[in-house]
This record gives structure tokens, C-alpha cells and sequence, in this order.
């Protein structure tokens, strides 16, 4: 064979395995934009947490209503004032109770009067049928004038007792109008501060008959101790008991969490129309000042902590598969499907006891097309949605 056609049959053979390599090129299966990440040992906790907002709430908090309604004649805080224990709050208009307790006081002086006066007369029938019974005695009077001014003295003793018991009923009538005094006035059962007060002077409180939602008069708030309530899953509940350490998170301090801990669980679980069946659990910051100023009424939510796992083996929750398994990021250049044993988990990480090591790397973005074992992955610098900073 000539040198011409030698040159000429290998310039075609290379043409035809170049037009090989680049149909095998343009015809090879696309890798897949994944997001990795690396398998480390870390902590791992076991929580569960409230299904609807929790709210702060006072350890200490009263809506007042006067027992009886009338005309409010003096409102003696202002909404937001600091009150004491015992301090006058509202009064209502009582100048008629006030007129009867007068009336009363004069009763009682006038029946003391007639203690003195009465009691007196009293002890000289009494040293009179002594003196009488001394003469008989003598033989200077007879018998029957002895024996009346013995029943004298009797009967003078009884009216005695008669006036006092005349004074104990003046004095309760007193401690009466008193009562009904107190049915119109407010006094603060606790230090606090007046979160609402409704009614202006002038205008006519009316108390809160049962099973009427009529708004209180003043709401009074002891902030100086809060807590948190919040409804746990009647699932959740059993696991739960005082004592069970917590996080709690605020709206208002948002990428913020304060320790905390159990300290009530209801014991009833509250069927709520068009909800799902919760019990509510209360939990108390451990640094009560660590949140700073809080307001009752916040939204919050608390974390319960279950059981902690320091320095294990844990795999991003987001990247678990149904049955545990994962996708893990292969050599050769593939994703390989593994099947792991995984032991505590939260929305963060899940614990892995068998299946992974450390520093093999896992994919966390399983949603996108394409994403499954044997599938060539090319790892994706730039996440979706983490824009520059």
C-alpha cells in the first residue's frame, strides 16, 4: 500500500473516532447542580415543640370589677400606673351607704349611753338587795322585802345585758354599711401596674353578672414575674413533664432563644372547635432578666428538650430520603443511595448510628429534577436562594 493511501485511510479513521468522541460527548447523561454537605460529629438534641403561638403571661394578673354598678366619682390611677398592695383604685358614687354608716355610728353611741345607764342602775339594785338580805338577816325586814329587791336587781341585770347586746347589734349594723361600702369600691390585691381601665368619671360602671363577657373595670398586671403558655400536640403531651429544659423564642426578638424549663403541664387536654386537641404547658425563663423589658401578651414559642446527644455522628435532616436513606456524593463522580440507622432527630439534624462517617458529604437538595442514585452530580457553588451578602 502506497504512502498516499496509508495517510489517507488514517486521516479518515481519525475523523471517524473524532465524530465518535463527540457524539458519545453531546449524547453522555448532563450531571445534576447539587447542594452538598459534609458529614461532622455535632450535637443533636430530641425537641418538640407548641403547635400554635404560645403568649408571655403574668404570674400575677386580675380583671377588677366593682361588686355592685353605680356612678364612677373617683378614679385614682391612670392606665400604666405603678399601684401598691391595698392601694384606692376606683370609687364609685356611695354617698347614700356613707349616710347609713353615719346613722349606724350614732346608734352605737346612744346604745354605749344606755350600757352606762342602764348597767349603773343595775349594780345599785344589786348592792341594795345585799344591804336588804344583810337586814333580814338582822331580823329588821321580812323576808318578802328582801326578795324584791332581789328581783329588782334581776330584772335591772337583765336590761343591763339587754343594752349591750343593744350595742353589738349597733356595731354590726356598722360593719354592715361597711360591706356595702365595699361593693363599690377597688382596692389593688397585688403591686402591679394598671394595664386597662374602663370607664371616665361620670359614667356608670357596670359589674360582670355570670356568664356575661362584660370588660372589667381595670386590669391590673403584676409584670414583675412572667411566664410563657403555650399549647403542645395531645401526642407530644406523655412526654413532657416540670423540670424539662426549654428554649423560648420571641416574635419581638427575632434569631433570639432563652433557657428555660417546664414548670406546670395542664392536666386537661383542651378541645378547641375546628382545632386540633392540645395541652397547654407553662414554662419560666431561667434568667428571667435576659429577655430584657417583655410585655404580656408577646407571642412565643417554646422548644422542649427531650434527650441530648454531644459529639455524634449527625446528617442534615433535610437530606434523609423515606425509609433513612440518603444520597451521598460518590468518587466516581455519581450519587449513591445509602441506608443509615439514625437514632435521635429534630427539624435540624437527625443522629446517625451506622451508615455514614465523617466527611463524606450528602445531598441537601433533594427537590431538584433529577436528583437520584446513579445520577452524575456537579456540586452547585451558589445555592438557590443565598444571595450575595
Amino acid at each position: 500500500m502506497s504512502p498516499l493511501l496509508l495517510r489517507r485511510l488514517s486521516i479518515v479513521c481519525l475523523v471517524l473516532l473524532l465524530l465518535a468522541g463527540g457524539g458519545w460527548w453531546l449524547s453522555r447523561p448532563k450531571p445534576v447542580a447539587v447542594v452538598l454537605k459534609e458529614i461532622e460529629r455535632g450535637l443533636v438534641e430530641s425537641t418538640i415543640a407548641n403547635t400554635r403561638a404560645g403568649t408571655v403571661e403574668a404570674c400575677q394578673r386580675t380583671r377588677l370589677s366593682t361588686i355592685s354598678g353605680g356612678r364612677i366619682e373617683i378614679l385614682a390611677v391612670k392606665e400604666g400606673d405603678r399601684v401598691r398592695k391595698g392601694q384606692l383604685l376606683m370609687k364609685l358614687w356611695n354617698d347614700d351607704q356613707q349616710a347609713q354608716s353615719a346613722l349606724a355610728l350614732t346608734q352605737v353611741t346612744t346604745a354605749r349611753q344606755r350600757v352606762r345607764e342602764t348597767c349603773a342602775v343595775a349594780a345599785n339594785a344589786e348592792r341594795e338587795a345585799d344591804r336588804q338580805s344583810s337586814l333580814r338577816a338582822q331580823g329588821f325586814v321580812s323576808t318578802s322585802k328582801e326578795e324584791s329587791a332581789r328581783s329588782e336587781a334581776q330584772a335591772r341585770r337583765a336590761g343591763c345585758d339587754a343594752a349591750k347586746a343593744d350595742v353589738t347589734q349597733a356595731e354590726a349594723k356598722v360593719n354592715a354599711t361597711r360591706v356595702e361600702q365595699g361593693r363599690t369600691v377597688l382596692f389593688a390585691p397585688f403591686a402591679g401596674t394598671v394595664a386597662k381601665i374602663v370607664g371616665e368619671i361620670g359614667e356608670y360602671s357596670t359589674p360582670s353578672p355570670p356568664g356575661v363577657p362584660t370588660p372589667p373595670a381595670i386590669d391590673l398586671i403584676d409584670d414583675s414575674c412572667l411566664y410563657v403558655k403555650a399549647p403542645m400536640d395531645e401526642v407530644d403531651a406523655p412526654k413532657i413533664a416540670a423540670g424539662n429544659a426549654v428554649r423560648i423564642s420571641l416574635d419581638a426578638l427575632p434569631r433570639q432563644s432563652f433557657a428555660g424549663k417546664v414548670r406546670r403541664v395542664a392536666p386537661y387536654v383542651s378541645a378547641v372547635e375546628k382545632q386540633a386537641r392540645t395541652v397547654d404547658i407553662e414554662a419560666t425563663f431561667d434568667d428571667p432578666a435576659a429577655p430584657g423589658k417583655l410585655l404580656v401578651g408577646y407571642s412565643a414559642d417554646i422548644e422542649v428538650i427531650l434527650a441530648v446527644r454531644e459529639k455524634v455522628v449527625r446528617v442534615p435532616t433535610s437530606a434523609l430520603l423515606e425509609g433513612g436513606r440518603v444520597l451521598v456524593a460518590g468518587d466516581d463522580g455519581l450519587l449513591e443511595e445509602r441506608r443509615i440507622k439514625a437514632g435521635l432527630a429534630n427539624w435540624e439534624y437527625t443522629e446517625v448510628l451506622e451508615g455514614l462517617r465523617p466527611g463524606e458529604r450528602v445531598v441537601t437538595s433533594l427537590e431538584r429534577a433529577g436528583v437520584k442514585a446513579g445520577a452524575p452530580y456537579a456540586v452547585d457553588a451558589k445555592p438557590a436562594g443565598s444571595g450575595a451578602s
